[in-house]
């Protein structure tokens, strides 16, 4: 029998273990400039064609950039399917998904849902993307990205 000892030492798996991994491992990205310009384009136009999700919980800090959605990647998977079904009644042809970096929880993320839309036959009217560099690259980027940012706060991006 363990010990208290030994029972408080004992690692946790990750969150995503309790799931299946993404069949689509390298999902595409837009990079911060491309994403800046398809926000800029729509300022004056009702509605929209893309959504953004950032994907942060615990670490939902320094800011999030300006129309996302949070959807915090921990309680995502079992909702996917109703997500689907929202966005491709709203006319969403893309969904960019961010964390901090988008190597982990964002990769994983756009993986889930491109099997989904898939799976679902509908790979030809709606895609799964990345923020390439995450929200710290946008952050990082400089002025022009800051400023299309909510409840921006510095300090969290310089270090």
């Amino acid at each position: 029998m363990a010990t208290a000892q030994e029972s408080s030492n004992t690692i946790s798996p990750p969150w995503y273990a309790a799931y299946p991994a993404p069949r689509h491992l390298q999902p595409g990205c837009v990079t911060r400039e491309e994403l800046l310009s398809m926000l800029k384009g729509r300022e004056n136009v009702v509605g929209r064609d893309f959504l953004l999700v950032d994907l942060r919980r615990a670490d939902y800090e320094g800011g999030t950039i300006r129309g996302s959605v949070n959807l915090p990647a921990q309680s995502l998977y079992p909702t996917i399917p109703t997500l689907y079904r929202l966005f491709k009644a709203a006319g969403v042809r893309k969904v960019i998904w961010y964390c901090s970096s988008s190597r982990g929880r964002g990769t994983r993320a756009a993986g889930w849902f491109q099997d989904h839309i898939i799976d679902c036959g509908g790979g030809d009217s709606m895609e799964s993307l990345i923020l390439h560099e995450g929200v710290k690259g946008w952050a990082l980027g400089g002025s022009q990205f800051v400023e299309w940012m909510d409840e921006y706060d510095a300090a969290p991006w310089a270090s």
